[in-house]
């Protein structure tokens, strides 16, 4: 029998079958393929790097590609998960907060993923356990295969489904043997078996130790992490070597030889410069075209198509290779010790200074206990600063004591989320005569709460769901310096509790403060500005920009900090900077609102 004529016979409500199937409306067998990759020996190696990578590759051969990440932990989505334990929470257009690795592959592809692309052990239990309250096993016993492992290969065809994808990218959390992600694993196994032969192909990414006592590579954890992963029923197609040094022929022959992969499918994927050539390294390598021929896809591929993406990549490496300049941002946070909590905020510079032939270096400027008299000293040297989200009060003012500096020195700034609020309150205190300015987050019986919930917000706490979450359209003020960066309209991406509170607007107006971005049919306002001739740029947003910055178009408001640093550092650079080189203010706007997701906070 084969895959097709498998997966159709077996039906999710037959009590005589040991399957467990249910296979979403419009799923055909046999139209998506799926490159599966698993992590060896430890954590940290990088797989969402090289998944985004080899999807990317993929996807200039013309081939559409869906990415998904499986993750074990017992957590429905990312929300509530510390920076300290999981690096930032990355948030998806519709709301979803999800791991840090979706932004990789965001970035990698250029295009937007949404709930389907994530998926955790907390999801699949509660699917299982609500179908099972409701009667949907039909009075079967419910056992972890097949009705979990079931839930499991169900996400990744809704995926395809919904993406109409030539190829989805599975990512599996964790590392093999791991106990959280056994099961899911145990899936992939299954999925092989139930799509046919070469349907499903099997990356395996593992670690090269080079211990400097012994001054030489050794391969013996990664044939035992590799064997580990054959123990459980998966042979490997593809093993990627990561390695801080490219990994020796003679070792690549060892690990082949232990594993039934030929030596020509068993690459090294070695540190280099820039995530950004990894791309370009696979290709080298002809890792991409083993993919295509595996899955038998050399039909679909579009040869013309791939040549276009590649010099668009390669003219991307090679201004980010020409660079002439250096400035020094200041990243004013309270997570600064942990990189990962401002990876996007990373990448948003990496993006905005390649584009302006700029390396930009940032210094990380811990606010929890910075003291006013202590800023000046802080921010010596740098030629502007960030002000990034957060929760809670630790920080808070010296958040504001930098905002207060770079407002009064001319210091370029960019606030962001709770930067964007914390530079109102700056800005009230100092500028509008409001000494007890706070948000109600930090002191709720402050005089003047200028940052506080909203009525409606209020309204329905109890419920949950008090947090702006995804993408919102946002209008902008004629004028003002967003309109000259997104024309009439622009989609921002959000994630917050608190707002400035409509009724000191005015009052902040009327300082001198410019509220140039509301969320559209909402007294929301998203964007604030000083006006040039007052400050060189000093600009916040309550949505992330750094969420929605890319490679090949770097968002303006990291641009726009970028440029302004420049200027500050070179008084004699000159280069007019245009933010929309192909925009019509009359007639450019983003999209129409799409529906929200709904999310339990």
């Amino acid at each position: 029998m084969n895959s097709e004529s498998l997966l159709r016979s077996i039906r999710e409500k037959s009590a005589d079958t040991e399957f467990y199937l249910p296979l979403p409306a419009g799923y055909k067998p046999g139209a998506t393929r799926y490159v599966v990759v698993f992590g060896t020996v430890m954590s940290g190696l990088g797989k969402g790097i090289f998944s985004s990578s080899l999807a990317k590759c993929l996807q200039d051969k013309g081939l559409t590609v869906a990415p998904i990440k499986l993750e074990g932990y017992l957590n429905i989505d990312s929300g509530t998960l510390s920076p300290y334990r999981h690096g930032e929470v990355f948030v998806l257009d519709d709301g979803t907060e999800c791991d840090m690795d979706l932004g990789t592959y965001e970035r990698a592809l250029d295009q937007n993923v949404g709930r389907l692309n994530f998926v955790t052990s907390g999801q699949i239990f509660r699917r299982v356990l609500d179908r099972e309250r409701t009667g949907g096993y039909l009075g079967r016993d419910v056992q972890m295969i097949p009705h979990v492992t079931g839930e499991v290969k169900n996400s990744l065809r809704e995926l395809a489904v919904a993406s109409r994808a030539d190829v989805v990218f599975v990512e599996i959390g964790g590392t093999v043997g791991d106990v959280e992600n056994a099961y899911i694993i145990e899936a992939m196994r299954q999925l092989a078996f139930e799509e046919g032969q070469r349907s499903v192909c099997f990356v395996a990414l593992t670690y090269v130790m080079e211990p400097n006592i012994l001054g030489e590579q050794k391969s013996k954890p990664a044939q035992l992490g590799i064997r580990r992963l054959m123990e459980m029923g998966i042979q490997p197609h593809i093993i990627t070597c990561r390695a801080g040094n490219p990994v020796q022929q003679n070792v690549r022959e060892k690990i082949a030889l232990f594993s039934n992969v030929p030596p020509e499918r068993v690459y090294s994927m070695h540190d280099c410069d820039s995530v950004y050539l990894i791309p370009d390294m696979l290709r080298g390598a002809g890792c991409d075209r083993e993919v295509i021929e595996w899955l038998q896809l050399e039909e679909r591929v579009d040869d013309a198509a791939e040549r276009k993406a590649r010099e668009q990549w390669m003219e991307y490496i090679s201004r980010l290779r020409s660079v002439t300049r250096q400035v020094q941002i200041g990243i004013t946070g309270k997570y600064t010790s942990v990189r990962d909590a401002y990876a996007s905020i990373i990448k948003s510079f990496e993006h905005a200074g390649t584009a302006l032939g700029c390396n930009v270096q940032l210094q990380w400027i811990e606010t929890s206990e910075l003291k006013p008299d202590e800023v000046a000293e802080a921010l010596e040297g740098v030629h502007g600063i960030v002000v990034p989200g957060a929760f809670g009060t630790r920080g808070a003012e010296g958040k504001i004591a930098c905002l207060h500096h770079a407002r009064t020195t001319g210091l370029p700034v960019l606030g962001i989320c709770y930067g964007f609020q914390m530079a109102v309150i700056e800005y009230a205190r100092n500028v509008c005569g409001m000494e007890d300015a706070n948000s109600t987050e930090i002191d709720s019986e402050c005089r003047y709460p200028v940052i506080s919930t909203l009525p409606e917000q209020r309204k329905i706490e109890k419920l949950g769901g008090t947090m702006r979450l995804g993408g919102q359209d946002a209008n902008t003020r004629a004028g003002t310096l967003a309109r000259e960066m997104f024309g009439k309209r622009v989609r921002l991406r959000f994630r917050h509790r608190y707002e400035v509170d409509p009724r000191y607007v005015e009052k902040l107006e009327a300082g001198g403060m410019v509220f140039s971005g509301q969320a559209v049919g909402e007294d929301i306002q998203n964007i604030l500005e000083l006006p040039r001739d007052v400050h060189p740029y000093y600009v916040g947003t309550q949505a992330h920009p750094e969420l929605t910055s890319r490679p090949l178009r770097p968002h303006p408001l990291f641009l726009g900090l970028v440029d302004a640093a420049i200027r500050r550092a070179y008084p004699d650079y000159d280069t007019p900077l245009t933010y929309r080189p192909d925009g019509d203010e009359e007639n450019d706007e983003s999209e129409p609102a799409r529906p929200e997701h709904q999310h339990t906070d």
